[in-house]
């Protein structure tokens, strides 16, 4: 029983972790996103969103790491097993995008980003329920 609140507190406190790590980093997507709004940008706001973007995917990828390194085997595996899924989902939504949009009834450039950021929400559910009911 010990064993089994010991490994709830270690749980507990990665996820801590990582959420402590991603606020600033979800609030530097949502200004990048912001930035790229805007629909005839100047020279020096075209350079402000993709430093933005560019520091944006830098931080993901830190925080990614960081929570890899944290985590224990199990965790790792969970995450990657996540990951695979969410990516095949983010696959699929694109090229029915694309097909979608050769047949003229969307634009793709009007759902790239919603589709991303789904595949990253389906990740994240996943490995979350994953993690509370695998125990």
């Amino acid at each position: 029983m010990a064993k089994q609140v010991q490994q709830d507190q270690v749980t507990r406190a990665a996820r801590r972790a990582v959420l402590i790590d991603g606020i600033p980093v979800s609030t530097l997507g949502v200004i990048a996103l912001a930035l790229g709004s805007n629909p005839d940008p100047s020279t020096d706001q075209k350079a402000g969103w993709i430093a933005t973007t560019a520091a944006f995917t830098l931080a993901i990828a830190w925080v990614l790491l960081r929570a890899f390194r944290r985590a224990d085997e199990y965790l790792r595996r969970i995450q990657l097993e996540s990951m695979a899924i969410a990516f095949a989902a983010v696959l699929v939504a694109l090229q029915v995008a694309t097909v979608l949009d050769a047949a003229g009834i969307i634009q793709l450039h009007q759902l790239a980003q919603v589709i991303l950021l789904g595949g990253v929400a389906i990740w994240m559910t996943i490995a979350d329920l994953r993690t509370r009911l695998n125990k």
